[in-house]
């Protein structure tokens, strides 16, 4: 078929042409199975990604900037379809029937509790490095706030003006030094 036809047809579909959408179908049913099994999907979900992209199809048929690429459009549906359906599978944590306590959902995945320490401890790392003049000033308003800048400025025997600028300094050197490359930052 090309594109012509295919344009064809799409623009009958649109119109309401039951003969036309079941010849797109027929066309086409291959190769949005194939992209979608492409994914290494199970069954059940080659024929949601189908049913969606045939869907999206119908849903976007009047709007499609060139008809005669509908292929390619399904093509690319398909892919996407597929990509969300896996995306959404590791977003939504699947229940663990076989448990027999109950889950606690407050608690975050190992993986994201692993994460979390690592960061803290490159954080806190890079933190020791720092002068200890900025160590003080940002554990008094970062870390540990003490409530106000003047509290902050006594306690730091400085001008409550020179806070913010001595904040921002402190924060970028420290910003510098997360950003250095890992082996440079270890000791």
């Amino acid at each position: 078929m090309s594109d012509d036809d295919a344009g064809q047809l799409v623009r009958a579909a649109a119109n309401g042409d039951q003969a036309a959408w079941e010849a797109l179908v027929d066309r086409y049913a291959r190769l949005v199975y194939t992209v979608a099994r492409g994914f290494r999907l199970d069954d059940a979900d080659v024929a949601d990604v189908s049913q969606a992209t045939w869907l999206r199809l119908v849903e976007n048929l009047d709007k499609l900037r060139d008809p005669g690429s509908v292929g390619a459009w399904l093509a690319t549906t398909a892919r996407r379809e597929a990509l969300a359906l896996l995306r959404n599978r590791w977003e939504v944590p699947s229940p663990d029937f076989a448990r027999s306590e109950p889950i606690d959902e407050s608690q975050p995945e190992p993986w994201q509790r692993l994460v979390a320490e690592e960061t803290d401890a490159e954080l806190w790392h890079a933190y020791r490095q720092l002068p200890i003049r900025c160590q003080e000033l940002l554990r008094l308003l970062v870390f540990e706030p003490v409530g106000s800048y003047a509290i902050a400025a006594a306690a730091l025997s400085v001008p409550i003006g020179s806070l913010g600028p001595s904040r921002a300094r402190c924060l970028a050197t420290l910003r510098a030094l997360l950003n250095q490359p890992a082996p440079q930052r270890r000791t």
